[in-house]
């Protein structure tokens, strides 16, 4: 079973390097559910690590809903990351309906090829998932980052284990949110080959104005998730 990291800065990914994760999603705001990182942490972490880096490609919070010129800055940093030597994209995009918006989503794996693309959490969404995984399948989607649809992947995990079986080796079910050491084994029984953990700590602020708790991806905690699997 693979892990992946969800590193908030270089500090982090360094760290899930160093404890031994098997790949890092590369983001930065958190708080918000992560947006692109910007090109400096982009090139830093290329350049100095060898862990595989996927980049999370979100133009800012909220909805998965995109203006023209939103969508025209997903593809110009999709292309910035391939052109640094990233491994991977992880990225989507969705109707107000909360269906996939097909053309823009395939437009989005067509231009990362040859990396591999992840379909984000905005499957979290959708109306239908099981539906919505054929289409991702379709798409050439390599793999989709899902908590079943609940508020953790371990409360989502019966949906998790019905898309599983959906996928049949055609997709890869990255079982992601609130993932620690404690419920690891729970998804490595189900069979899926991939979770996706920020294991993650926070600093105190220096209680100026401006300040807010420093999350950072914890060492020890990758570990011990390593250590479950």
């Amino acid at each position: 079973m693979k892990l992946e990291i969800c590193a908030n800065s270089y500090q982090s990914a360094k760290n899930a390097q160093d404890a031994g994760a098997h790949r890092v999603e590369l983001c930065q705001e958190l708080s918000v559910g992560g947006i692109t990182p910007s090109y400096g942490l982009l090139k830093q972490v290329v350049d100095k690590l060898s862990i595989p880096i996927f980049v999370l490609i979100r133009p800012r919070g909220g909805c998965f809903v995109y203006s023209n010129a939103e969508f025209d800055i997903m593809k110009h940093n999709i292309q910035l990351c391939k052109e640094l030597g990233c491994q991977g994209i992880v990225s989507g995009v969705l109707n107000t309906n909360k269906t996939i918006d097909l053309i823009r989503t395939k437009e989005l794996v067509e231009l990362t090829k040859p990396l591999s693309f992840t379909f984000h959490r905005a499957f979290d969404e959708v109306v239908n998932p099981k539906e919505t995984l054929e289409q991702l399948i379709d798409l050439g989607v390599r793999r989709v980052l899902t908590s079943g649809q609940e508020s953790s992947a371990e409360k989502g995990l019966l949906l998790l284990k019905q898309l599983y079986e959906i996928s049949k080796g055609r997709i890869i079910i990255l079982a992601g949110g609130g993932i620690s050491s404690e419920n690891t084994k729970k998804f490595k029984e189900t069979g899926l080959k991939e979770i996706h953990a920020s294991a993650s700590s926070t600093l105190p602020s220096d209680q100026s104005m401006f300040s807010i708790p420093l999350t950072y991806s914890d060492p020890q905690k990758i570990k011990a998730i390593l250590n479950a699997l």
